[in-house]
């Protein structure tokens, strides 16, 4: 859907639907108050009404959307409600609808342009790749959604721009991590960074099995030895020319099938660990989008891909695994192996000298358990970045909530044979993986996303957000790495 943006009297626009955006307990205009009947309207979050006009104004039907109250509004409820106008959208068959923009209070035109723009895209995303005999209204689409605000406004303009690409950043994580595992195998993971370096012009180098074991990436070769896919490591570095300022990692865990490997997951549910490479998915969707808004900045993705799965290969519980680092970690659970995988991507980060690393992976149970699927969980060494994530938590409606780091957790996975162990056992389980990633990191300022609840949902929770994949923390990532800006 193209997004077009103009100023003037959205009640003069010729358009098959209008969507007029009200506060609530705000007057209607006349036109529109004299198609209503006396309690037909509130304004309250997500309300609609659908309404023909007649001819009273040009627009062939209005939609009515209730935007709730204006004293605390914020971004993320304009998210929302732009979403839920989409949906109605395409329930009423329009081609194309003119949304309306209302006075906005404190939410700034740049961060309102921005929110419209993502909820209104996202809200219409389907995955239908392998569905056959599909009716008109399942594949039908809307070309365009014009904006309407009452004066012109660069800044609101810009944040459309921006709201565009984060949008289709979101729409490639989602679109990763709904594939079946037997399409997106490492290798294919492999191909499509190749491909966003060829479209923005990045340097993408991808390392397959006789590149890991000349180099010495023994976490992702042991992950991946009882798997027929071959493993693949994979850097893709934006903005070279910018390397003067600050450089940022962004490293995914990219498991692209989670069996548990010899610790054996149970099946129900199995199906949807096609869904643990959620971290590469989202760095990719990041990267896409950096490269889409041309961010002056240096931008390196890092992504430690490989599939897990049990056979007479496979590493197993009490093996001693050395990483690229040149420490070992002893191996107490095969389905912990997310960790395993990023202690090489971790070590290999300090070589770019960053100023902040950022992890992301699907990595826990237990973080489900403590935050359910509306945080993500956050662990840092840095409490300058853990305030920056926090802040574009907030400003993009992907909020992280931090638990502690200390000592203690650390000594939690320190093995009795190796260097450390893989799994501490369920007690601080998302905290515990988070210390032994703390083993790999080199001295540079670093936060942890264990993004294993906001990933991945098994029913809508906000319009904007489809059952499956969410395309989770690549609208938080955009918001971090402008804030280096």
């Amino acid at each position: 859907m193209n997004i077009v943006v103009t100023h003037g009297d959205a009640l003069n626009q010729e358009t098959p639907l209008l969507v007029f955006g009200t506060w609530k307990g705000a007057a209607l205009p006349e036109q529109l108050a004299n198609l209503l009947e006396a309690g037909d309207w509130t304004g309250n979050t997500k309300q609609t009404l659908l309404l023909y006009t007649r001819g009273a104004i040009p627009a062939r039907r209005v939609l009515l959307l209730g935007l709730g109250e204006q004293d605390d509004a914020h971004a993320d409820r304009l998210r929302e409600c732009a979403a839920v106008a989409a949906q109605r959208a395409r329930e009423a068959k329009a081609e194309r609808y003119t949304l309306a923009v209302p006075p906005l209070g404190s939410i700034t035109a740049r961060a309102a342009g921005q929110a419209l723009a993502e909820g209104s895209l996202l809200a219409l995303y389907r995955y239908q790749k392998y569905k056959t005999g599909l009716k008109d209204e399942d594949t039908r689409e809307i070309e365009q959604l014009t904006i309407v605000t009452s004066e012109a406004d660069q800044a609101f303009t810009t944040g459309v721009t921006t709201g565009e690409a984060v949008a289709h950043g979101v729409m490639l994580a989602r679109d990763l991590a709904n594939a079946p595992g037997n399409e997106l195998t490492p290798t294919v993971m492999g191909e499509t960074a190749r491909q966003i370096g060829r479209e923005f012009g990045m340097q993408v180098t991808v390392l397959g099995p006789s590149e890991l074991r000349e180099q010495g990436f023994g976490g992702i070769l042991a992950v991946a030895q009882g798997s027929q896919q071959e493993p693949r490591f994979i850097i893709i570095e934006y903005g070279a020319e910018y390397a003067n300022g600050p450089t940022i990692c962004l490293v995914g865990k990219g498991i692209t099938f989670d069996s548990g490997g010899i610790s054996i997951k149970p099946a129900a549910g199995m199906e949807d660990m096609k869904m643990d490479m959620g971290g590469a998915a989202a760095v990719l969707g990041a990267l896409q989008a950096v490269g889409e808004l041309k961010l002056p900045l240096h931008v390196v993705g890092l992504i430690s891909s490989a599939e897990n799965m049990p056979s007479a290969s496979a590493f197993k519980p009490g093996d001693i695994v050395k990483t690229l680092s040149g420490k070992t970690i002893e191996v107490v659970n095969t389905d912990a192996e997310g960790r395993v995988v990023l202690s090489d991507a971790l070590h290999y980060a300090g070589r770019f000298k960053p100023a902040a690393v950022i992890d992301l992976a699907t990595l826990t149970g237990a973080i489900m358990v403590a935050l359910g699927p509306h945080a993500t969980g956050m662990m840092s060494n840095d409490d300058d970045l853990s305030a920056r994530l926090e802040r574009a938590g907030q400003a993009s409606g992907e909020r992280v909530w931090r638990l502690p780091l200390w000592d203690p957790y650390k000594d939690m996975v320190k093995s009795d044979i190796a260097d450390v162990k893989n799994s501490a056992g369920r007690p601080g389980g998302a905290i515990t993986a988070a210390a032994f990633l703390s083993a790999f990191v080199d001295g540079y300022p670093w936060a942890h996303l264990d993004i294993a609840g906001t990933a991945w949902v098994d029913r809508q929770t906000k319009a904007y957000t489809p059952k499956g994949a969410t395309g989770g923390a690549v609208r938080l990532l955009i918001e971090t790495l402008q804030s280096w800006l």
